[in-house]
């Protein structure tokens, strides 16, 4: 599901490297403790989360390392 990230997530993704053109890979942690890898964030802005995860908050956002 194509979530909309908040601004706050929005401006620090907007700081790292991009792992291709227009896209970051990210490991996204939420507050309950679950985690999504490796989920595609476009523009830094779209996140492609699963949709149990989609409207959960999130706590931090990392860059995935394969």
């Amino acid at each position: 599901m194509r979530v909309t990230l908040d601004k706050k997530w929005t401006d620090e993704l907007v700081k790292l490297p991009e792992s291709g053109m227009g896209y970051q890979r990210v490991d996204v942690f939420f507050a309950d403790s679950q985690v999504a890898c490796d989920v595609p964030v476009y523009n830094a802005e779209v996140a492609e989360l699963p949709e149990e995860l989609a409207t959960l908050p999130i706590r931090s956002i990392t860059l995935h390392r394969s």
